[in-house]
């Protein structure tokens, strides 16, 4: 695992490297809050762990300017700043973990594994594939054979809850209830209407047609059978 380290206390810095070296981590050291800004936004890691006081950029301000810039890289504050209403304030503003100083070695082995743990089965979740067809929930996105689809919000949505139950039946009533939030009655046409152009975008370009209306039923989608 691909680790950096923030933090400016040199004897601190050093027993953490040499641990997390230890136990099989590769590390990358800085001392100022700007340098690992930097660090995350050029450079690819698996986790980011801040002190909350560095010189340059503290370590809340750093976490906040990654999330500004849309960058989800794991971060695990080390920090002396260990009162609940630091520990708030850092989970709040987008991070992973918070442990505070003083702190036991295993301590951090064991919340940088759960950290990771958390975030790999988040990110399993967050694109939905059927076929060649995948939505990504984090970015929004929609893509086929590579193409990006470009989709509305109620469209996205509908083919997100399409998606999520790939081979079974949606419902018109589920659409409704879940995209609409029962704000239309009953004999609307708001559904067939946004269907329609969901499959002008997902199905007509491409070959294979991926959203089957099921008689008397509703919707479903899946792959060739």
């Amino acid at each position: 695992m691909k680790i950096l380290l923030a933090e400016d206390d040199a004897k601190m810095a050093e027993y953490i490297v040499a641990g997390l070296t230890e136990n099989g981590h590769g590390v990358d050291h800085v001392t100022d809050g700007r340098d690992a800004l930097s660090y995350c936004l050029h450079y690819d890691c698996d986790l980011a762990i801040l002190d909350r006081m560095m010189p340059g950029m503290d370590g809340l301000s750093v976490l906040k300017a990654l999330r500004a810039a849309r960058n989800n890289v794991p971060v695990l504050f080390l920090t002396a700043m260990g009162q609940v209403d630091d520990r708030v304030e850092g989970l709040s503003a987008g991070g992973d973990d918070y442990l505070a100083k003083p702190f036991h070695f295993s301590e951090l082995l064991a919340r940088i594994g759960a950290v990771v743990r958390r975030r790999q089965e988040t990110s399993a979740e967050q694109v939905l594939k059927v076929h060649d067809l995948t939505l990504d929930l984090l970015a929004r996105t929609a893509r086929r054979q590579g193409a990006v689809i470009e989709l509305h919000t109620k469209e996205f949505n509908m083919l997100e809850i399409l998606m999520r139950n790939v081979g079974r039946v949606v419902t018109r009533t589920m659409l409704l209830e879940r995209v609409w939030n029962f704000n239309f009655e009953p004999n609307t046409t708001v559904v067939e209407t946004h269907m329609s152009r969901l499959r002008a975008k997902i199905d007509k370009p491409f070959d294979v047609g991926l959203i089957h209306t099921i008689r008397n039923s509703g919707y479903s989608i899946h792959g060739p059978r």
